[in-house]
């Protein structure tokens, strides 16, 4: 299993807009057969912070998301050019 969070900053001005977007993206990629779990947050107290927490069952399935065409749209086409700073963290399950 491949798990990771992505945290990510936008202008203010951005937060609806990319609430549309990510509503969107988060629609499309749990219909992907390899996604476990796809759960985008606003962080309280930050308003312009984004927080994914991702799930797939391998990298093959990682590989196909970042691979298609809703993530080359919504995520790489909107998501990536709104945003101010992007961080990633890999997790790895204790069970």
């Amino acid at each position: 299993m491949v798990s990771f969070t992505v945290r990510m900053k936008f202008e203010h001005e951005d937060q609806a807009e990319i609430a549309a977007i990510l509503r969107k993206l988060t629609e499309e990629t749990r219909k992907e057969e390899g996604c476990i779990s796809y759960i985008p947050h606003f962080v309280e107290g930050e308003p312009c912070t984004v927080l994914l927490y991702e799930q797939y069952v391998d990298e093959a399935a990682l590989d196909h998301h970042r691979a298609s065409a809703h993530f080359q749209k919504y995520a790489a086409g909107g998501l990536y050019q709104k945003m101010l700073g992007r961080e990633m963290e890999d997790l790895a399950a204790i069970c």
